[in-house]
């Protein structure tokens, strides 16, 4: 009979109890254990992101990561970026944007883009190309979901009237009035 570990895993602010055998990734854990299939099964090889979760806030792929090994760790997941007052800036940013195509991919750039904003909310083009440099997405050209980490990245430092960059960029803002012809 295989060996089966039972633990408590700290998962989005709240204690979970889990058994599962020694070998199980965290991702499998989370997601058959823990009933958050948010976290994505992606190449299960620690080349895509897909399955990118936050171990103490910091970013991890979670199919190269024992779920032992983060027993005694806070784990975020994408299930746990929207709270009883809402969703996530990066959330409402992505959704204005329209920054997921199939939206495979999108958790675990916005894990990944959760600890980057966390540190420091204003970032460059360049800090958010770099953080996210470990997460492919087959739909996009990545520009939509830059355009969200930043835009997010805005709101989250206080600038609430923040405009979608899309429409900053064709000299459209949402406060002042276009008339043909001037």
């Amino acid at each position: 009979m295989s060996e089966i570990i039972t633990s408590t895993l700290q998962v989005n602010g709240e204690p979970m109890s889990v058994a599962y055998p020694p070998h199980h990734t965290l991702l499998e854990v989370l997601r058959e254990e823990c009933g958050l299939p948010g976290t994505k099964h992606g190449c299960e090889l620690g080349e895509c992101g897909t399955c990118s979760v936050l171990v103490d806030g910091i970013p991890v792929l979670s199919c190269l990561m024992l779920a032992q090994d983060a027993v005694g760790s806070a784990i975020e997941t994408v299930e746990g970026l929207e709270t009883s007052e809402g969703l996530h800036p990066l959330q409402v940013a992505f959704a204005d944007l329209g920054a997921a195509q199939c939206g495979y991919c999108t958790p675990g750039i916005l894990m990944v883009s959760k600890a980057l904003l966390d540190e420091k909310a204003i970032r460059t083009t360049n800090e958010v190309k770099e953080a996210l440099a470990g997460n492919l997405c087959r739909c996009t050209g990545y520009i939509k979901i830059l355009q969200a980490v930043e835009l997010a990245g805005r709101r989250m430092s206080g600038d609430h009237a923040a405009e979608p960059l899309s429409s900053v960029h064709f000299g459209i803002q949402n406060d002042e009035e276009t008339t043909c012809g001037q």
